[in-house]
């Protein structure tokens, strides 16, 4: 199950995708001090792109003290939920336009021990997360079109955050908003001034020498920003 930092609000969770796959052990015990490792799983499918699957999470979970968050980027989410519960996921993130019984899908994950969140794409309207929310430990807001990395952020998004922070709010829910698409130290402090709490950062932090100290400065700079 996913957790909050004890000394923080802000939640950064360093994207696997990232990482030199060929180094994978070393490099994520570079991101020790970071809160989730995130982890793409893409199918070809869903989105224009292959990524890793329940194999790989299972081979880094040994190397990791990070809860793995894992969002499913692929058109039969269903079909992996068992096979990633047992590789280690803390968490089953699924995309609301691929949830056909959306309902069941999270009621199983929440079976499997693991946080139940639901992803939406740039285009997708946050009114569709409604009758889920009671169901959600998280709500993943795409800020970029989903299946690369190294992508920039829309910056239209920002308003789509604020809209999805009252949304939770007005619920009484209590449920991590997490972003996820170019965020980097230029941007994170004006995404969490718009009510984000989890931050998906790749190259914004494997793209550094000293990441320890990268994620530091971003958790400084969303904790600036965020209200809570």
């Amino acid at each position: 199950m996913l957790t909050k930092n004890k000394n923080s609000d802000i939640v950064i969770c360093p994207s696997v995708l990232a990482a030199d796959f060929s180094n994978l052990a070393s490099d994520i015990a570079t991101i020790s001090t970071a809160d989730w490792l995130h982890f793409d799983v893409m199918d070809g499918h869903y989105v224009p792109n292959l990524s890793f699957g329940p194999v790989v999470a299972a081979a880094v979970k040994p190397h990791s003290d990070l809860a793995l968050d894992v969002h499913l980027m692929v058109s039969q989410p269903d079909d992996w939920f068992e096979a990633f519960a047992e590789a280690g996921a803390d968490s089953l993130v699924i995309h609301q336009e691929v949830a056909v019984h959306a309902n069941r899908s999270l009621q199983r994950i929440k079976e499997l021990g693991c946080s139940a969140g639901m992803a939406i794409n740039p285009g997708t309207p946050i009114e569709t997360l409604y009758e889920h929310l009671p169901y959600l430990d998280l709500v993943l807001i795409m800020t970029v079109n989903p299946g690369f990395g190294g992508q920039s952020y829309i910056n239209s998004m920002d308003d789509k955050i604020r809209r999805m922070r009252k949304m939770i709010e007005q619920s009484g829910y209590n449920i991590f908003l997490q972003v996820d698409g170019g965020i980097t130290r230029d941007n994170i402090e004006r995404v969490a001034a718009c009510g984000a709490n989890a931050f998906v950062a790749g190259s914004g932090i494997f793209k550094k020498s000293d990441r320890a100290a990268e994620i530091k400065l971003m958790r400084e700079l969303a904790e600036k920003g965020y209200s809570g």
